[in-house]
């Protein structure tokens, strides 16, 4: 019988000073991977997997493409309104509640998912997806702790016949390109720091944060699969406050502001720069610190080593409405990114934001600023950008969105821009972060061990509490 001490003995690995090797770590699943072969047809075979609020807007931005075979639809809360616009477009569709029958009872009928559900599932659904030979579309968050994103990349390593997609869109947009024609031509160069900022309200901002406990009480919705909601986290009693998007306000189920900008904001950065894992992490700043969600606004300050012939650099990312960053002379106006999709949480009008989302780069001859998504980058300021304007390289035009990447990816004809093995790290950086903001302390992180070199208990959070009974199996990677 597996009890909670075995399970920590091998999963705990992580949090015991072992150099993680997922595959070391844990014996192989029971399911196979059947190996993913290119459609036969011009168009992928999908399932969606989450189809209300976000998961609709990618199914609509999928649709658009002209390249998918909707065949199969799957939501904890299918009666819910957030569902009903897409399951009348697709009315033949094959309708599931639970995630783990669609694999079972109908694999063989897909090609690809499309994963748009709450942070704290993703890695359940990426797993079984993989396990099933089926190419992966995850909107980001990808993971929502550190050894999450190991065996998943691992997963990911193991199996390159499979295209994985992480949904930080402007991955194929015009920043990525141009940022990575500035480097090639040494205009973006010896960075040394980045400020990141998202300073609009977020939802949690209205909650009490002198709270003793999870909110409960609510009726669960009819028709709503509120055990399989969970996946392997621990159970809670239903909450409106953790439906609907509201899910990413709590340290149980969501990555707060920066897992959710961050992977908008600090993607190429991160990439292009070869960040890869800090050696510090500190949680500068916190208001209304909580052990329930997240701080009304926070700073947080990553420092990164010097690699491949880069200086180090650091990374300090500010929240929350009162918590504006540090401008450079010369910032000028700031703008809102074009097509960032509405989340239905705010319409960006908060009139204490006087930045929009996004980044300012320092590099010992130049700054930049920068928006989140696609928005490109400008040389500020204005005086040195018109001074610039003669050296700047041409920056080729993106061949296909993130959406069209992933499809011809499947297909066989282009590689993903944000698969697991690039996004997975980035979002371990967030969990790291994560971690350092619910501990509200200063952390230092060994990247080759990786594991904490001053706190126990922030190791211990690296794989996070153990799952849920039955659930223990996707932590094991064929």
């Amino acid at each position: 019988m597996s009890t909670r001490r075995d399970f920590l003995k091998g999963v705990g690995l992580l949090a015991a000073g072992s150099a993680l090797a997922p595959s070391e770590v844990l014996a192989a699943g029971k399911k196979k991977v059947q190996p993913a072969t290119a459609p036969k047809s011009d168009k992928v075979k999908i399932a969606y997997i989450g189809i209300g609020n976000r998961g609709q807007q990618n199914i609509e931005e999928f649709a658009k493409t002209g390249m998918v075979d909707v065949v199969a639809l799957c939501d904890v809360d299918l009666q819910g309104k957030q569902c009903q616009k897409v399951l009348g477009m697709y009315p033949d569709a094959k309708r599931f509640t639970d995630f783990r029958k669609l694999f079972d009872e109908y694999a063989d009928k897909f090609d690809a998912v499309a994963i748009s559900v709450p942070d704290h599932s993703h890695f359940f659904v990426c797993m079984a997806a993989m396990k099933a030979g089926k190419h992966v579309y995850c909107e980001k968050p990808l993971i929502r702790t550190f050894q999450e994103g190991e065996l998943l990349i691992e997963m990911a390593n193991r199996h390159p016949e499979l295209a994985t997609q992480v949904g930080n869109q402007g991955h194929s947009e015009a920043n990525y390109f141009q940022f990575k024609a500035w480097q090639e031509a040494g205009i973006i160069k010896d960075v040394t720091a980045v400020t990141a900022h998202m300073n609009e309200a977020r939802r949690w901002h209205k909650y009490d944060w002198n709270m003793k406990q999870m909110p409960e009480g609510d009726t669960i919705p009819e028709g709503m699969d509120w055990d399989t909601w969970h996946c392997g986290v621990r159970y809670h009693n239903y909450s409106r406050l953790f439906h609907q998007g509201d899910w990413r306000s709590w340290y149980d189920f969501g990555m707060g502001a920066l897992g959710d900008w961050g992977a908008h904001i600090l993607d190429t950065v991160h990439e292009f720069l070869h960040l890869g894992l800090p050696y510090e992490v500190t949680l500068k700043h916190a208001k209304y610190h909580n052990e329930f969600f997240y701080p009304y606004s926070s700073t947080i300050l990553f420092r990164f080593g010097a690699r491949d012939g880069m200086p180090p650099c650091d990374i300090t990312w500010y929240d929350g409405v009162d918590n504006l960053p540090p401008l450079p002379a010369g910032y000028g106006k700031s703008e809102m990114a074009a097509n960032i999709p509405a989340s239905g949480q705010n319409d960006f009008k908060n009139a204490a934001a006087k930045v929009s989302p996004g980044k300012i780069i320092y590099s010992r001859d130049l700054i930049f600023k920068g928006g989140s998504h696609g928005s490109t980058l400008k040389i500020i300021p204005e005086e040195k950008a018109k001074e610039m304007e003669g050296k700047l390289p041409e920056v080729p035009k993106s061949p296909s969105n993130h959406y069209v990447n992933f499809l011809r990816a499947c297909m066989g004809q282009e590689k993903t821009r944000s698969p697991f093995q690039i996004a997975g790290v980035l979002c371990q950086v967030f969990c790291l972060g994560v971690i350092a903001q619910r501990l509200n302390t200063q952390l230092f992180f060994d990247p080759r061990t990786k594991q904490f070199t001053n706190n126990a208990f922030a190791n211990a959070m690296l794989s996070g509490m153990p799952p849920r009974k039955g659930w223990e199996e996707f932590y094991k990677i064929d």
